[in-house]
């Protein structure tokens, strides 16, 4: 299964739970995760790899930037 394809399926799950997903395609800060959910006033964030993807250490950096400041970020391999 393809990124894309588990993204489809992530974003179809949580809108069905009421959250509002937005797919990060290009942000000024590369390395930010793919998704961000928004829901009762709280955001947070899901990276999503493939069974064999590895996060880069930039995408490391970011997540522990986000979680610095009190966000919650979940890395899915799927």
């Amino acid at each position: 299964m393809t990124e894309s394809q588990i993204q489809k399926k992530i974003i179809d799950r949580y809108e069905k739970d009421g959250y509002m997903v937005v797919k990060l395609i290009q942000t000024s800060k590369n390395g930010i995760p793919d998704l961000l959910l928004l829901k009762d006033g709280i955001a947070y964030f899901i990276e999503v790899k493939t069974e064999t993807g590895r996060l880069s250490e930039l995408q490391k950096y970011r997540i522990k930037q986000l979680e610095e400041k009190g966000f919650k970020v979940e890395v899915l391999h799927k």
